[in-house]
């Protein structure tokens, strides 16, 4: 890649999706985003050093990478990067890391809100016939085992809506993640981008759709998009 001037963007290759968690091949394969590579901040490689885990982001990538997040142990330590394609050795999806769930020690479990509430959302998720389960510091500790969450976190949670969802199936899947026993913020990921559930749910009227160039509000989250993507 020349120094002076980014690879062409494409969108996220269909095989990796918003929210993915994927394990490193190498921590020298991840490029800083921006017009020329940035440098990567002195924390990234001691927390990628204990848990190898970046998060897929809505973002443009240039051709043969991912838009990624990498996290640190502080809540300000986050830095965006490109990752190659090849440098991914694991993919974890959101509706696969509560079969994770086991793996981390039942007194940690047990003692976080946001962790003991995983079966719960799990099971209503396959009540509804829906695809999807935790995202943020929930997810994160889940594929990778590295403690992530407190005991003031939230269940961050993302379901796959390719197709739209009945407002009656969102108003009950509201419901039940009202009634867990801790805050649950869930996103409906379409194939335009990511709504929350809670505002999809209040029923028919615009809704902010959070989409690769930034959210906007629209009538339909599943509509096509009233303009092309182009490359920059």
């Amino acid at each position: 890649m020349s120094p002076d001037r980014p690879p062409p963007r494409s969108a996220c290759p269909s095989a990796f999706r918003p929210h993915d968690l994927l394990r490193l091949a190498a921590i020298d394969a991840l490029i800083g985003t921006g017009p020329m590579p940035a440098t990567m901040p002195g924390w990234v490689r001691p927390a990628l050093a204990a848990a190898p885990w970046v998060v897929v982001r809505r973002a443009p990538a240039p051709d043969g990478h991912i838009a990624v997040g990498v996290r640190g142990t502080a809540r300000d330590e986050r830095w965006a990067a490109w990752l190659p394609t090849r440098a991914v050795c694991e993919q974890c999806p959101p509706e696969a890391v509560a079969d994770r769930y086991d793996r981390l020690p039942a007194p940690r479990r047990a003692a976080l809100p946001a962790l003991a509430a995983v079966p719960r959302l799990a099971a209503l998720l396959i009540r509804l016939g829906l695809r999807g389960g935790p995202t943020g510091s929930v997810g994160f500790e889940l594929a990778s085992g590295r403690p992530t969450a407190t005991p003031g976190s939230d269940l961050d949670a993302v379901v796959r809506a390719d197709t739209p969802l009945d407002r009656a199936v969102a108003a009950v899947l509201a419901a039940g993640i009202g009634a867990l026993p801790v805050r649950c913020d869930l996103l409906l990921e379409t194939p335009n981008g990511a709504v929350a559930l809670a505002e999809y749910a209040r029923g028919p009227g615009p809704v902010a759709l959070r989409g690769p160039r930034g959210p906007r509000l629209v009538a339909d989250p599943w509509a096509p998009s009233p303009y092309e993507e182009t490359r920059p």
